[in-house]
């Protein structure tokens, strides 16, 4: 697919994607350069885990749709998109960078939006509140290499429904929802988001990192996760008119009149 000005576009007033991670097999490039060519926005927020530093340690991998991904985005803040990147773990060598700009792209330990309705957001990546990541760094690594075996099976899996014409359904995201612990983990995780911007006297935080897209209130503050490009292929975005809302783009244009393939889970403003 090439870059097409005539293809139709949604515009925004910001969008948020995170957990990217490009350089790893998992990546789904191709629906995110996709996504990237169809929306529009003021703000483009990169909330981290962009690149996937741990694993291009442990080998390099870097096809032409992860670069083309890197291109499309630097020519969104070259043409007068605010981008925005704030690290996660996956690529935290970039936090040394922090108030710097590379290429038009603002580098930052953490960033603050305002909507139209004047709802003042928080936005980080999340894992300095995740007590593995912080105390026990070992067992993150040894996580990692378990989940990325389980993407590994995904795509196959995912494959094997494309040939018999099913849309991409992520068995890996399934699975870590059905077990008891991960589900504790990620309530405990949202709570303490919550704690924090509220800390910030913000009204609302917008963060990755857990891969499960999500916008609820918390004890009357708004929790927004924009999941992941591995699993749920989710962005969050804030419309025109300052209503946010999760964007799932699991069907790629076939045509440029094929209708829009998201499929929208509305939010509070």
């Amino acid at each position: 697919m090439s870059d097409n000005a005539s293809e139709p576009s949604h515009r925004y007033r910001a969008i948020w994607l995170s957990d990217i991670h490009l350089g790893s097999i998992g990546c789904q490039a191709e629906y995110l350069l996709d996504f990237l060519r169809h929306n529009e926005s003021e703000h483009l927020y990169l909330v981290g885990d962009i690149i996937d530093g741990w694993q291009l340690k442990k080998g390099w991998y870097w096809p032409q749709a992860h670069n083309d991904v890197v291109q499309k985005i630097l020519r969104k803040a070259r043409k007068g998109t605010n981008v925005v990147y704030v690290p996660g773990n996956h690529d935290e060598v970039i936090r040394q960078f922090n108030n710097i700009a590379f290429g038009d792209i603002h580098v930052r330990d953490e960033a603050f939006h305002t909507t139209l309705a004047g709802k003042r957001l928080w936005i980080v990546h999340g894992d300095l509140f995740d007590g593995v990541i912080q105390h026990a760094k070992w067992l993150a690594y040894l996580g990692d290499t378990a989940y990325t075996a389980i993407l590994a099976l995904n795509r196959w899996f995912n494959h094997v429904r494309a040939k018999f014409g099913f849309e991409y359904w992520s068995l890996s995201q399934y699975l870590k929802h059905q077990v008891k612990n991960a589900v504790n983990f990620i309530s405990s995780f949202e709570h303490a988001m919550i704690a924090e911007a509220r800390r910030r006297d913000c009204d609302g935080v917008v963060c990755g990192h857990i891969h499960k897209a999500e916008i609820r209130e918390i004890d009357g503050t708004l929790y927004c996760n924009d999941g992941d490009w591995v699993e749920s292929l989710s962005a969050l975005v804030e419309t025109l008119d300052g209503q946010l809302k999760i964007v799932y783009w699991t069907v790629m244009h076939s045509t440029k009149s094929a209708p829009a393939p998201e499929s929208e889970a509305l939010a509070s403003q």
